[in-house]
């Protein structure tokens, strides 16, 4: 069965609401893509509305850090996940969403962009 992102068919109430058209191609969702650390680095290109693209990650191995006292990016390998805000349980999955605590070569950093919808892990250093 395929996952939908439009108005629900029942209200709060449980009554029903009337259907005015048939499903749409445009109101169709995606599974999560969960990107997990990884030794390797994979993405997958993914179309969207209006013939635009997306780029998933589906597996990491690098991010590009911020350094907030020097003010530079560097790119760093991630060993592990230890904190997630998302999901408890994303941390012993090693599942990398955006918030997330990750530690890398250069030390603790916090993820920034949204691995499963930007298709780059950006973090920001924690001192």
């Amino acid at each position: 069965m395929a996952i939908r992102q439009a108005r629900p068919r029942r209200k709060f109430s449980g009554s029903r609401y009337v259907d005015y058209r048939k499903k749409r191609l445009s109101e169709l969702g995606r599974a999560p893509a969960l990107t997990k650390v990884e030794k390797e680095h994979k993405a997958v290109k993914v179309r969207g509305r209006g013939e635009n693209y997306k780029f998933k990650v589906l597996k990491a191995a690098f991010a590009n850090v911020f350094d907030p006292t020097t003010k530079k990016y560097t790119k760093a390998k991630i060993k592990i996940v230890v904190e997630s805000p998302a999901n408890i349980y994303y941390v012993r999955r090693n599942i990398i969403v955006k918030g997330a605590v990750i530690e890398t070569e250069l030390g603790k950093a916090r993820v920034t962009s949204r691995p499963g919808q930007d298709g780059v892990v950006n973090a920001v250093l924690i001192k």
